[in-house]
Parts: C-alpha cells; sequence; structure tokens
C-alpha cells in the first residue's frame, strides 16, 4: 500500500528511470519526447478520465508475488483511487488514505510540488523536469502493439533507478509502467481501461468520516 501512495500522491504512476545516451547522459530523446508529448496532449482533452489498473510486485527475478486490481477517476485537480482494501481521496488541496484492514484514514496536505505525484501527472507531464527517456523502438505486449520508453530520474536518492513506460500505439495513451527499484524490487501498474469521462461528483472526492463508522482519524497536517 505505501508503494501505491507514494506513486498515486505525492512522493513520486512516479514514472521514472534511464533515457541517458552513451555519448551524452544528460540528452533525453526527442523521438521519445514528441510520444510523451502526444500522449499528454490526448489525456488533456479528457473531461473526467477513469481507469481500471493492475497493480503486480515482483522480485528481482521476475516472479510475481503478489497482484491487485484498482480503479483511479479523476476530475480536474481531484482523484479517488480505490484498491483491495484501500482508498486514497484528494479534493485538490488535501489527501486522505484510507485503510480498511485498521480502520484508520491519514490526512495530508497535498503536495503537487518538487517531486510531488498525483495521477494526472502520471498521465501527462511526469517526465519532463525529472526524468532523462529515450525511446528503445516497438515491441508487442499481450497482443498489444506498443513503444518503450526508458527513464532514469535525475535525483539519484530515489529508491528506483530505472522505468520503464509502455505507449499504446494505436490508442496513444499509456498501457502499463514497471519500476526497477534498487533493492531489487520490481512493481508495475498496467491501465487495463481508460474511459475519457465519468460521472462522478466532486463529494466523491472527499473523505466522508460518517460513511466509515468508528475510523481513526490521523491528521498529520
Amino acid at each position: 500500500m505505501k508503494r501505491l501512495f507514494t506513486l498515486f500522491t505525492f512522493a513520486s504512476l512516479t514514472l521514472c528511470a534511464s533515457a541517458q545516451t552513451a555519448k551524452n547522459p544528460t540528452k533525453s530523446d526527442p523521438d521519445a519526447k514528441k510520444i510523451l508529448d502526444a500522449v499528454s496532449a490526448k489525456f488533456k482533452t479528457f473531461a473526467a478520465p477513469q481507469a481500471a489498473f493492475t497493480y503486480q510486485v515482483e522480485n528481482a527475478q521476475g516472479k510475481a508475488l503478489s497482484t491487485k486490481r484498482g480503479t483511479v477517476v479523476m476530475k480536474g485537480n481531484k482523484f479517488k483511487v480505490s484498491m483491495d482494501g484501500m482508498e486514497i481521496f484528494s479534493d485538490g488541496k488535501t489527501v486522505w488514505n484510507y485503510d480498511k484492514s485498521a480502520n484508520e484514514v491519514t490526512v495530508n496536505n497535498l503536495n503537487e510540488g518538487g517531486n510531488g505525484m498525483t495521477p494526472q501527472k502520471v498521465f501527462t507531464n511526469f517526465y519532463d523536469r525529472d526524468f532523462f527517456y529515450k525511446l528503445n523502438g516497438a515491441k508487442s505486449v499481450s497482443g498489444k502493439s506498443v513503444q518503450e520508453i526508458e527513464l532514469t530520474p535525475t535525483d539519484k536518492t530515489r529508491p528506483y533507478y530505472k522505468v520503464y513506460v509502455w505507449v499504446d500505439k494505436v490508442a496513444n495513451t499509456i498501457y502499463s509502467a514497471k519500476f526497477l527499484e534498487k533493492s531489487g524490487g520490481r512493481y508495475s501498474y498496467i491501465i487495463n481501461s481508460l474511459k475519457p469521462a465519468s460521472s462522478v461528483a466532486d463529494a466523491e472526492f472527499v473523505f466522508n468520516k460518517s460513511k466509515y463508522p468508528g475510523v481513526e482519524v490521523v491528521d498529520l497536517r
């Protein structure tokens, strides 16, 4: 759950890794940028997008250790993530991280600056400031024709050292991203479906304590 919180909120979908060329390790690939820019531009036309995703954790040998499914819905700068026993709400200013097993919600300010990351950034301009990137070419993944983009974080203190992003060539959207951690672990996010619009009220992006009887609130603001 900590990894998902990191990605979808504010430490990080956090899509990053090594895109240097051998001759110039600090120059990003313009061909990769064209693809990422096109993905970002398309996503920005979506009114209230909703995505279903699979989150998978692997060991260093690539063996799957756990798999979970979830959904994320976005509207402007608001978002809500739901996945197997946890929910993350944000109204664009505050973020509530609810743990069902503990019946506890942690409240914090949403930090979009610096290394902050929200689902909207994952689908749009996450790559421009903090990563080098290069295009590795086309490949087939689960029957889809995708473009593989390799990224490296410019901040070497991050827990991951490489990320691979696959862009669906037909849909022109992000299909998946895989993070390689310095500790040897790997985790992936696969977008199973992406709808450009959904009917969701603003109230759905705010944690409503009355719907969670006995919940413990930990306010870290």
